[in-house]
C-alpha cells in the first residue's frame, strides 16, 4: 500500500514539476474537490474579471472522500492532477496559484453581531480601531464555531481555523455605513460572516496543494464561494436568495440577504446518498445505480425505468428536503427568508429535488413571505467570470467558478504595496475574504 502511495506521489510530482508560469500573463486555478468529482478551472485574469480558458474533471473513488472531507490525500492528489492536466491541455498554459474549496458537515459558517461602546464618541474612527473591532468579532465567532464542532463530535475539542470572513453590515449609532473610517459615534455595531473548519481538513487540502507543487492562494468554504459567484463586486447589492449546492456527499446552503451572507449550513445528504438508495431499493450494484441515477437526471431512461428509479429515490428525496428545512430553521435572526431558491452542483441535476421543493408545502413552517421559486444558477449569471471555452453549459461548475471569484478577491488584497493600500483593502485584509 505504501509503495502504491509513493508511486502516485512520484507520478504527480513528475508531472507538476513540468508546470511553468508565463511571466507575461496572470492565471489562477480553481479546484472544487468534491466527494464524487474533482473539477478544475484555469482562468486568465483580466482586470477584476476572469476568463476561463481551461476546464477539467476527474472522478473520485468511493474511499477518497468522506462527507465532503479528504480521506486519502494521495488518491485525491492524483485525481486533482488528472483534472488539472485536462484543463492545462485545453488552456495551453500552466498556472501555480490555486484556490481550493472546502465543504463538509464540520465547516461552520455563521453571522455574528457585536456591539461596541466607544469611550470618546466625538473622536473620528480610524482604521486601526475598526480592525480591532473586527478582530474581536472574529474571536467570538471562533469560540462559537469551536464549541459547535466539539458538540457535534461528542464533546471532543478540535483545532479550527478561519477560512472566510465577510462584513455583512456596520452601523454607527444606528446609522448604516459602508466605510466607517472618519465617522464619529458612541456605539459601533458590526455584523460579520465567518466560516471555520477543522484544522485537520484544511491541512489535508494544503498537503494536496503541496504535492501538486502549487501555491495555495486560499481555502474557501464552498457555500461562501457560491455566494461570491452571484454577488461579485456589487458592494451595494440588494440581492437576496437561498443558495443550495448539492454535491456528492453534502448539501451546502447559504442565505444571502441584501447582498450579505447571513450564514451557511451543511448536512450530509448529496448525490452519493441518492445513488445508495437506488442501489438498496433495486438490489443492484453501486455502479449500476449511479448509471441509472445519472440517466434519470439527463432524461435518458425509458418510462418504466424512470418510474422505478424515481420510486427508489422517493424516501431519500424527502429526507433531503427535511434536511433543507432543518438548516433553514436555524436562520432565526432573519425576519423572513428570501423566496428565491437557486440550486447548483452535480447532485442537483435530479428534477425530483426541484419538484419536491416546488410541489410540497414544506415552506409553510418557515418564515417565507411567499411560496419560493426554484431554479438553477446559470454560468452566464456568475459575476465577473467569463467562460471562453463554451464547455460550461449548466449548473455543475458554479462552485468552481465561485472559487475563481474568491481568488480574485484574495489577489486584489495582496497586490498593492502597503503604502498604497486603501482603507477598504486594509479592512478586507483583516477579514481574509
Amino acid at each position: 500500500m505504501l509503495d502504491k502511495i509513493q508511486r502516485v506521489k512520484d507520478s504527480v510530482l513528475e508531472k507538476t514539476r513540468a508546470r511553468t508560469d508565463k511571466v507575461a500573463e496572470r492565471y489562477i486555478v480553481a479546484l472544487d474537490v468534491g466527494t464524487e468529482n474533482v473539477k478544475a478551472l484555469i482562468g486568465k485574469i483580466n482586470g477584476n474579471n476572469v476568463d476561463i480558458i481551461g476546464v477539467g474533471k476527474a472522478h473520485q473513488g468511493l474511499s477518497d472522500m468522506q462527507a465532503g472531507a479528504v480521506a486519502d490525500i494521495a488518491a485525491v492528489t492524483a485525481n486533482c492532477n488528472e483534472a488539472l492536466a485536462q484543463a492545462e491541455e485545453q488552456a495551453g498554459v500552466s498556472a501555480r496559484a490555486v484556490v481550493i474549496g472546502i465543504a463538509g458537515e464540520l465547516v461552520k459558517g455563521t453571522t455574528i453581531s457585536v456591539r461596541v461602546s466607544r469611550k470618546d464618541g466625538k473622536k473620528p474612527l480610524e482604521v486601526e480601531e475598526v480592525e480591532k473591532i473586527i478582530s474581536l468579532v472574529q474571536k467570538r465567532a471562533f469560540e462559537k464555531a469551536r464549541k459547535q464542532i466539539a458538540t457535534e463530535l461528542g464533546g471532543k475539542e478540535v483545532d479550527v481555523q478561519l477560512v472566510n470572513s465577510a462584513l455583512v453590515r456596520m452601523e454607527i449609532d444606528g446609522y448604516a455605513v459602508t466605510n466607517p473610517v472618519g465617522f464619529q459615534g458612541k456605539e459601533v455595531t458590526v455584523q460579520l460572516y465567518t466560516a471555520f473548519a477543522p484544522l485537520i481538513h484544511i491541512g489535508a487540502l494544503e498537503q494536496v496543494a503541496t504535492q501538486l507543487d502549487m501555491d495555495l492562494l486560499a481555502v474557501a468554504a464552498e457555500p461562501f464561494a457560491v455566494a461570491r459567484s452571484v454577488v461579485g463586486d456589487d458592494t451595494e447589492s440588494t440581492f437576496s436568495a437561498v443558495l443550495m449546492d448539492v454535491g456528492g456527499g453534502t448539501t451546502d446552503i447559504a442565505v444571502l440577504n441584501e447582498g450579505g451572507v447571513q450564514g451557511t449550513k451543511m448536512f450530509g445528504i448529496g448525490g452519493r446518498a441518492f445513488t445508495r438508495s437506488v442501489e438498496r431499493e433495486l438490489d443492484i450494484s453501486f455502479d449500476e445505480a449511479e448509471t441509472m441515477k445519472l440517466a434519470l437526471g439527463k432524461g435518458a431512461l425509458s418510462e418504466s425505468k424512470r418510474k422505478t428509479t424515481e420510486k427508489a429515490l422517493g424516501k431519500t428525496v424527502k429526507v433531503w428536503r427535511s434536511g433543507v428545512e432543518l438548516a433553514l430553521e436555524e436562520f432565526q435572526n432573519l425576519d423572513h427568508l428570501p423566496h428565491n431558491i437557486l440550486l447548483c452542483g452535480g447532485g442537483a441535476s435530479l428534477q425530483l429535488l426541484i419538484d419536491e421543493l416546488e410541489q410540497s408545502s414544506w415552506y409553510r413552517s418557515l418564515p417565507f413571505a411567499k411560496k419560493p421559486t426554484v431554479k438553477y444558477i446559470s454560468p452566464e449569471t456568475v459575476s465577473g467570470i467569463i467562460d471562453t471555452t463554451e464547455n460550461l453549459d449548466d449548473h455543475t461548475f458554479i462552485t468552481a467558478m465561485g472559487l475563481l471569484r474568491v481568488g480574485i478577491d484574495t489577489i486584489g488584497q495582496t497586490d498593492a504595496d502597503d503604502d498604497s493600500v486603501s482603507i477598504g483593502d486594509r479592512i478586507n485584509r483583516i477579514l481574509r475574504i
